[in-house]
This record gives C-alpha cells, structure tokens and sequence, in this order.
C-alpha cells in the first residue's frame, strides 16, 4: 500500500553526501568547469557514485529548448556551444580516474542536429585521454533527426540512453515538445544502426500512473530493443513543478523489477532513489 502525500517516507531521507573524495570531485569539476546532474538534480546517490568513479556531466549549458513539468533545468534561449568543452570533459576524467562517465545535456532544438555532433566530441575526446573510462550517453530526442542519432551511434559509446520518462497517456502533461513513439523510434533505430549497442532507457512513477501502463511501457522498450532499465521515484524540484500524486512504496518497485525482468531485460534498477543515470557494475 502507497503512503499518502504528506511528509517525505523514511525511504525516500538520505544524509547530504560527505566526505574527502566528495570535496576532490566538487573541487576538480569547478576547475573544469562542468556541470553535473550529481549536484544540480540533487541526486541522492551522489556520494556513492563519486566514490565508486562516476558521476554525468550536463552539456550544452544550463538553458533547455524545451520545458518538461518535471525538470529544474531553465527554459529559454540557450548559448552557443562551448567548443572547449568535450576536451574539459575528457580532461577531469582522466584527471579523477573515472570508471564510468554519463554525458547527458539539455534539450537543444535550436541546434540543427540537436547536439549530436558535441556528444560524438566528448566520445572522441574521453576515448584520446581517459581511455579505460565506459562510456554512456543520455541523449535527448533530436526532434526525431535520424543523421543526428547515427552522428552518435557511429561515435561507439558503450551505452547510448535515451528515457522515455513516463507513460504515453501522460505526455502531454509531463513532457512538453516531447513524443513518446519518437522516443521508441530512436531506441529502435540505434538498434538497427548498430545491433551490438546496449541500449537504455528509464521512466519515473508516481505521476499517476498505473502498474499496468508502466509494465506496457515495459514491453514496448524491451521491443524497440532496450536491455537495461531504470525506475524511480519522481520528487517535483520545487512547488512550482508538476505535483507529485503519490510515493511508491518499496515494494511496488521490487514488483516492477521482478516484471521487467519477466519480459528479458539484461540489467534493472527499480527503486525511490534509482535515477536514469544511476550506474552499478554488473547490474
């Protein structure tokens, strides 16, 4: 049974991240210059994951295109790309001994090919100076611009994530600009441009959904050829965002685990704390 709206749930209270390889990563990415969806989204598994040598890096700047009801992120006139800023990626990677690197970005529909071809930078340079680092690219829908999907495919990361973010039924409400069987013809395209190419997606609850949606989307992902999924709680950024209608209890997330696996997915994270980014070996 779901705890009705109110206090945070226990579940969902962590303690501020800490500690001294906190204050490196914090310290380096300043000098770098970069922005992280650790820090800006308040993720609360920032301390795990910048102690295990990963973290995901925001490009583009700080402006989105777009303007979901979910997102924190500013909507509004985005600046020009920053040339300089796949080398700075590549740079505090090497320099922080990262693992893992995700490279998401805000959405940049005044960019012809969406941003495609910075992504494929930021692969190019992490390969030439970190190059034992995975390499997984959250990557937005380029207004369905298939020579911009295949710019980054061709770019070979380890990973390419693309979330779908809820059920259709609530798009119109949760992501503005947004389609959701544009978001499946991406994941099947990077399917068929290159078959070996793990591919990802995520969704959050708590919108209102139903278990019944979310296992459709469930279904229609693992078709457009995705093997790995997360699932997560949606907390609004502010008061200001789309209401949050309910928290998922644990053991709802479990039961989802257990019905994406039941449909083949290779690697799932279910649960209030998982976020798209989230990353743990062999999972």
């Amino acid at each position: 049974m779901n705890r009705p709206l109110g206090s945070r749930p226990d579940w969902l209270k962590v303690r501020a991240p800490a500690g001294k390889r906190v204050e490196e990563v914090s310290e380096a990415l300043a000098r770098h210059g970069l922005r992280t969806v650790c820090r800006e989204a308040r993720c609360p598994n920032v301390g795990e994951c910048w102690g295990a040598g990963t973290a995901t890096v925001i490009l583009l700047g700080d402006v989105c295109t777009r303007g979901c009801a979910f997102c924190s992120v500013t909507a509004g006139v985005p600046a020009p790309p920053d040339p300089a800023e796949p080398d700075r990626v590549a740079n505090a990677a090497a320099e922080l001994s990262w693992r893992h690197v995700v490279v998401t970005s805000v959405t940049r529909d005044d960019l012809p090919d969406g941003g495609a071809a910075h992504f494929a930078a930021v692969v190019r340079a992490l390969r030439r100076e970190a190059p034992g680092v995975t390499v997984e690219l959250l990557v937005p829908d380029f207004a369905g611009n298939v020579d911009a999907l295949r710019c980054v495919v061709d770019a070979a990361p380890d990973i390419l994530a693309h979330n779908v973010e809820t059920v259709p039924r609530l798009y119109p409400v949760v992501r503005k600009g947004a389609g959701y069987d544009r978001s499946l013809d991406l994941l099947r395209r990077a399917a068929s441009m290159r078959p070996s190419l793990l591919l990802k997606s995520g969704i959050m609850v708590g919108f209102g959904e139903t278990e019944l949606e979310v296992v459709s989307v469930f279904r229609d992902l693992f078709a457009a050829g995705c093997r790995s999924i997360t699932v997560g709680q949606y907390l609004p950024p502010s008061k200001d965002h789309l209401p949050l209608s309910e928290y998922v209890s644990p053991e709802r997330f479990d039961l989802l685990a257990e019905a994406a696996r039941g449909i083949g997915f290779d690697r799932v994270l279910s649960g209030p704390l998982v976020r798209s980014s989230y990353y743990q070996s062999g999972t």
